[in-house]
């Protein structure tokens, strides 16, 4: 028998027991779990509802903001090495929610400083994915409810009415903020509710007295709460914006946007110059052609929008812009607007002003409405991006896409024929740009309220859009509130160019609008620096944002 040496065995047992063991790898995970995670999220960032109130106490969010840190932890232990890049960018969606909710605890905190907040009913439909701005769980959108309603959504919407009384206490206890601005276009913003909850009533109460006798108990409360409001505004005397670092963090970490305070500044003054230098020289050159006309009649404005209608959905399809589904002619349909004579002084709202005088600028922006019936009826692949994003996360996508749309379409050739409608077009950038320095500066904390609003319509041509007037009020409260929101269409339209840029690039000389087109508007409505990493393969953009 061969006899081992005892010194040989003790070594090859010290070798076996002394071997390096590689570490365990840390489990796999699939997006799958990531959209089982992405579904508790959103479970876990509604306030909790107590008795059909939704609880915005300061002890509430303290705790939901204590939480929060172990759902990012989770979302952050997620391996995604491997992925495909379309999974990589649903990571990316739910990273940047998280990041919202963050921002509104530390930063923004709408149900301590801003009364409109408190907004419990909405009568009319927002032409995006969720309505813009910080807004109240719970509330009312009436849109949401067929018309007319049936027996069971007015109940519904009557039992939730008479929950207004209770939201409005809880809101006198949680307010306890100091942004005078907010506080001021608050009352504004309730007082609006009142009117629209009086009209609300009327409507309804031949069919449904009880709904109609709920809705006057809102509107009670209502005016009960502004009431409140207006005795404490004059204790108000704080700044409303974010600050300049806390808005360029909020754009890079939650809308993921490739920019700074400093360089939106930039950009958005030199599209505002382009749309006054471009409006200036399409002047010139139209000088000789009679101006454009207001419709004056009801028959005469239908006649004018219907007609713009159809012409603009031809076009799309003889000139191969985009693949054509049958919703996109209803949906333009559905939302256009009704006749209104115009006021005994000033001017109609800006977007009237346009409207009025041809159809086809805003018939372009209203993308939004192909968007939206899009969702609905061809729901992305990913749950998480079927879904309307949280905090406006879509707003460089929808609104940067609705603002770019109208230039393009320009340049395609859809106003050949209207050569003056052209002004319009530059005259509705200057208006955007020039809302959006307002918004930014609020931010910045280098103008107030008045002073954004007195910026804006200073460089509004045609004064079409007067400091006191109703529209520029409404989008410079909104831009307080929601930051980035206003800078959102300028933009969103320049990042949407460097996104064509590369996309056409990559293509040289191969280059299809309608298949870009199509391909764009399949994704999902999400930030335009994840769609530019999904269709180019290359991730600078969204580094940009997150460096």
């Amino acid at each position: 028998m061969l006899r081992i040496p005892t010194l040989l065995v003790l070594a090859l047992a010290l070798c076996r027991c002394s071997a390096p063991t590689e570490p365990a790898k840390p489990a796999a995970h699939s997006h799958a779990e990531l959209v089982t995670l992405f579904r508790e999220w959103r479970e876990f960032q509604l306030p909790k509802m107590i008795e059909g109130v939704p609880d915005y106490s300061a002890e509430a969010m303290k705790e939901q903001q204590t939480d929060l840190t172990q759902w990012q932890q989770r979302l952050n232990n997620f391996d995604t090495v491997g992925w495909p890049i379309r999974h990589q960018v649903d990571w990316y969606i739910v990273y940047a929610e998280m990041n919202g909710l963050d921002f509104d605890h530390r930063v923004i905190q709408p149900w301590v400083r801003d009364p409109a907040f408190y907004v419990w009913f909405y009568p009319d439909p927002s032409d995006v994915p969720e309505r813009e701005g910080p807004n109240i769980h719970g509330r009312i959108e009436l849109p949401a409810y067929g018309w007319p309603l049936a027996s069971s959504e007015a109940a519904d919407i009557a039992q939730r009415l008479r929950k207004a009384p209770a939201v409005f206490e809880q809101a006198r206890k949680n307010l306890t903020g100091n942004a005078r601005d907010l506080w001021v276009t608050g009352i504004r913003s309730i007082r609006t509710q009142s009117r629209d909850l009086q009209v609300f009533a009327d409507r309804v109460v031949p069919t449904f007295p009880d709904l109609a006798a709920a809705a006057r108990e809102a509107k009670q409360a209502s005016d009960e709460f502004a009431a409140w409001l207006e005795q404490r505004a004059v204790s108000k005397t704080g700044p409303s914006g974010v600050g300049k670092e806390n808005y360029t963090w909020y754009v890079k970490k939650v809308h993921l946007v490739p920019h700074t305070y400093e360089s939106e500044e930039i950009l958005l003054k030199r599209e505002l110059q382009r749309a006054h230098q471009s409006l200036r020289f399409a002047e010139h050159r139209n000088r000789k052609l009679p101006p454009l006309k207001k419709a004056e009649t009801a028959e005469q404005f239908h006649k004018q929008v219907h007609d713009g209608i159809s012409e603009y959905i031809a076009f799309l399809k003889n000139e191969d812009v985009l693949t054509i589904l049958p919703y996109m002619d209803s949906a333009l349909r559905d939302q256009a607007r009704t006749f209104t004579p115009p006021p005994a002084e000033g001017v109609r709202g800006f977007f009237d002003e346009v409207d009025y005088r041809d159809p086809m600028p805003l018939r372009a922006h209203h993308f939004h409405w192909f968007d939206k019936a899009h969702e609905t009826l061809y729901p992305n692949e990913s749950p998480i991006r079927q879904a309307a994003l949280l905090y406006n996360i879509f707003d460089s996508r929808c609104e940067g896409l609705a603002t770019a749309w109208e230039e393009l379409v320009m340049h395609e050739g859809l106003l050949e024929s209207r050569p003056r409608t052209a002004e319009l077009v530059y005259i509705m950038l200057a208006q955007r740009a020039a809302r959006a320095l307002g918004g930014l500066y609020q931010h910045g904390l280098e103008m107030d309220f008045k002073q954004a609003t007195e910026l804006a319509s200073k460089w509004v041509p045609w004064g079409l859009l007067p400091a006191e007037g109703a529209t520029i009020q409404h989008e410079e409260q909104f831009y307080l509130q929601q930051p980035h929101y206003g800078s959102s269409y300028v933009i969103g339209k320049i990042d949407l160019d460097r996104l064509i840029a590369e996309y056409a690039r990559q293509r040289e000389g191969k280059f299809v609008l309608r298949e870009f087109m199509d391909d764009f508007s399949t994704r999902g409505l999400i930030p335009l620096s994840l769609l530019y990493w999904e269709m180019t393969g290359d991730k600078s953009m969204l580094n940009e944002a997150l460096n």
